[in-house]
């Protein structure tokens, strides 16, 4: 019997796929909009280039880092409730920003910006997949809620711009206040509550989930730490031994604690395990990709920056318009093999970018394209099949992982190519366009981030032929 929850169609749903639309809005365009305004703001608030990335690392550092505590208690108190909660907050810190006048002030606001995400971000894709029955329904439903949020990622920077023509840097985060107020209404007209007999009830692990925050947020601040110090530092050196510490009480935790915050068998499952390795693969790409593109542009090629935001453009109208993509792939072959060809297609992008993105930007266009339509059938059919292999109580925080492995590897592919830039290219940027060292660096950066994506996909789609097992 259908639950009174579910729809056979999309349109039976708008409520709630309009407010789980402006959720993911609101992510992209706080990753996205704030980027052009952080001059203006660091000339009004007088803020030091340290502090005007601790304005943007903020966010992401502390919206990482409570996605799985966060997860789990919606699973328990419920998914609903905890993503109203955090649109409330997030309302509120927006609204805060009217009153900033010093940088640690607008750090803080970031800072319960993150909060806010972490606990309305990993209930859009729990909330998408309990609305329908029908994988085909689900996958339409979130190539829909992150096709919105693709566009806000695409015109943000662009929005920002225009706005900051006649108004204050203020008013790009007071956008979120109607945003949210939308999210709200939709999902509370539009989603009923939480079944309590759909809830965890097991009680929190305190214990694991300070570990996890813990592990998490020095994960993504070791990154941070290699850009800022350099890998000569000890800083970044102990940030990193100290999240590999932490993440390994945590998995000792998980494994003797009578209610674990995360059952480890969970991951184990085939579904998950070859989900969250695909996304993990795609989210590396993405960030690595276009970090090194942004670099070879400017200084490889001698582009101008306004030149070298267009040359992405391969990127953005593919990661838009590649939604269209998906539904006919998985009717055609499927939702396993769907994950798995996206996959390949990330991998392919950076081989051709890593071969022969020095012959020329046409094939840095392709590389571009090739990455970003795998992601973005990746991004949706790896999250739908986490789901799938999940128990219905369980699932915010499975979207938690999703989200959170996503977001690691961003971090690391960022990192892992600075810091090969650095070794093997170790003489200012400025110098890039006459140096013999500098397309070496390039290629040797294409190269890591290549064979460590294909790993991570041969590992997903080797688990992912695996039987489920009951």
């Amino acid at each position: 019997m259908r639950s009174p929850v579910q729809s056979p169609s999309l349109a039976g749903k708008w409520p709630a796929l309009a407010g789980l639309s402006a959720v993911f809005l609101v992510e992209m365009l706080d990753n996205s909009i704030l980027n052009v305004a952080l001059p203006t703001i660091g000339r009004e608030l007088s803020a030091s280039t340290t502090t005007l990335q601790w304005v943007t690392g903020a966010y992401s550092v502390v919206f990482g880092g409570l996605m799985l505590a966060f997860g789990a208690l919606a699973d328990r108190i419920g998914r609903r409730k905890v993503m109203l909660a955090g649109l409330v907050l997030l309302g509120a810190a927006s609204l805060a920003t009217m009153f900033v006048t010093v940088a640690w002030q607008l750090i803080a606001v970031r800072a319960l910006m993150g909060v806010a995400a972490a606990m309305t971000t990993p209930g859009s894709l729990a909330l998408a997949f309990r609305l329908f029955d029908e994988d085909v329904l689900r996958v339409r439903a979130t190539t829909l809620i992150s096709t919105v949020g693709l566009i806000g990622l695409a015109v943000g920077p662009t929005a920002g711009g225009l706005v900051l023509t006649v108004a204050p840097w203020q008013a790009l985060l007071l956008v979120n206040v109607p945003i949210a107020a939308l999210a709200f209404l939709g999902i509370r007209a539009g989603i009923p509550a939480d079944d309590a007999a759909d809830l965890h009830r097991d009680p929190i692990d305190v214990a694991g989930a300070a570990l996890g925050t813990a592990t998490i947020v020095l994960a993504l601040l070791a990154p941070t730490l290699f850009a800022e110090a350099g890998t000569a530092s000890a800083l970044p050196w102990g940030a990193t031994v100290a999240a590999l510490a932490a993440a390994i009480c945590f998995v000792i935790r998980e494994k003797t604690a009578r209610h674990p915050l995360l059952d480890l068998k969970l991951i184990a499952r085939p579904l998950v395990s070859s989900g969250l390795a695909l996304k993990a693969a795609a989210g590396l790409a993405t960030a690595g990709l276009g970090y090194l593109v942004t670099l070879q542009l400017q200084f490889g090629l001698g582009w101008a920056p306004a030149q070298a935001a267009l040359g992405m453009l391969p990127q953005v109208v593919v990661l838009i318009a590649g939604g269209a993509l998906i539904t006919p792939l998985i009717t055609r072959v499927g939702l396993g093999k769907a994950a798995w060809l996206s996959a390949a297609a990330v991998v392919c992008g950076l081989a051709v970018y890593t071969v022969f993105g020095g012959l020329g930007y046409l094939w840095i266009a392709v590389a571009l394209a090739l990455v970003a339509a795998g992601m973005r059938v990746v991004g949706v059919v790896a999250g739908t099949n986490v789901m799938r292999g999940l128990p219905s109580n369980r699932t915010t925080i499975g979207a938690a992982l999703v989200d959170t492995s996503s977001e690691v590897t961003t971090g690391i592919g960022i990192a892992l190519s600075g810091t090969i830039l650095a070794v093997v290219f170790p003489g200012a940027l400025t110098s890039a366009q006459q140096s013999a060292d500098f397309p070496k660096a390039i290629t040797c950066a294409g190269l890591a981030l290549t064979l460590l994506s294909a790993a991570l996909v041969g590992f997903g789609i080797l688990r992912g032929r695996r039987p489920e097992q009951t």
